[in-house]
């Protein structure tokens, strides 16, 4: 039995509707970046403790069920779970499901553009935090080459639009934004910079790196054409469209200037838990109840009472530095 349609929307308390599912695939991944990773980082949940393709397809399906339309994978790193373009087909053929993208690093992507995009993905976030190979290194501890090639390979694919994330760390990287935006004008790529969130234990994510992207703004600003402007599907960046190209650069501020008013997304990790807030450690374990054999109905109904919890907004800017939870725990 399925939830009527008459009840088919996903409302908080703060009359938000929940139309976005961040499905982490995987807690692994094959850099280490400061700003997300513990220190001493070994591993993540055990793999039994994983939700299988089975049960996460069903936890999908029930969310779509309920208006979610975007589904965004993400891990760790979500190239990493074995079999990954076939849990995006299923997941690409649940009826409602209107979006299907991905979060990625690009490190293994020359491999799985073509899958995926015939797996029904769509649309591509990269991360990326530098682009000079020393600097690349020591945030990530990988090769900035490989990631490179794999963008290279997504827009190949077709993967489109493609979306440049990068995380702006003052005394990091913060002095070549110039050069990055160069590079993405160039491909017809999007911008988006993120400021750093001093959350977890990673040895970049503390207050002492954070930088407001207004700053930044007015910076680029001195040297590129910026006009405010839209863009369907931009999620909680502010854009700006960059004169004489067809790139956007997007402001994501959750410190400086929080956008929780119109939050639509909620995290679904690895390990069945969902996560109703980046900045807060409130959360709701489902993976004991799907595998107790709870029904369609009892899954509608926890999912909305979920939902209920999701708090009117986050305490970053508050609690800078105190929020033990880190990016990795929950896919970003």
């Amino acid at each position: 039995m399925t939830p009527d349609a008459s009840d088919a929307a996903l409302v908080d308390g703060f009359g938000r509707q929940i139309s976005y599912l961040r499905l982490s695939v995987t807690d692994r991944c094959d850099l280490r970046c400061g700003y997300c990773l513990p220190r001493g980082f070994k591993g993540g949940e055990a793999p039994g403790d994983w939700l299988s393709f089975a049960e996460i397809v069903r936890v999908v399906g029930a969310f779509t069920a309920l208006g979610v339309r975007h589904v965004r994978l993400t891990g760790g790193e979500p190239l990493m779970r074995r079999g990954l373009p076939d849990l995006a087909a299923s997941l690409a053929a649940l009826p409602g499901l209107d979006d299907l993208s991905i979060s990625s690093n690009c490190t293994r992507m020359a491999a799985f553009a073509e899958p995926l995009r015939r797996a029904g993905v769509r649309r591509l976030n990269v991360s990326l935090d530098s682009l000079r190979p020393e600097v690349f290194r020591a945030i990530t501890g990988g090769r900035l080459a490989q990631v490179l090639v794999g963008i290279e390979a997504a827009r190949e694919a077709g993967l489109a639009p493609i979306r440049v994330n990068t995380v702006v760390m003052r005394g990091v990287n913060d002095d070549e934004i110039e050069d990055i935006l160069a590079y993405c004008i160039a491909r017809g790529f999007t911008l988006r910079l993120i400021e750093t969130m001093p959350m977890g234990a990673g040895r970049l994510a503390t207050p002492a790196h954070y930088l407001a992207l207004e700053e930044v703004r007015r910076r680029l600003a001195r040297r590129f054409d910026l006009s405010p402007d839209l863009i369907q599907g931009g999620g909680p960046a502010r854009y700006d469209r960059v004169a004489d190209s067809e790139t956007r650069i997007g402001f994501i501020t959750p410190i400086s200037r929080h956008f929780c008013a119109t939050c639509n997304r909620v995290r679904l990790a690895v390990d069945g838990t969902l996560h109703l807030c980046l900045g807060q450690e409130g959360a709701y374990p489902l993976r004991a109840l799907l595998r107790a054999g709870l029904d369609e109905t009892e899954l509608a109904t926890h999912l909305r009472r979920a939902i209920a919890l999701k708090p009117k907004r986050h305490l970053l800017r508050e609690r800078l530095g105190q929020v033990g939870r880190s990016l990795s725990a929950i896919g970003g």
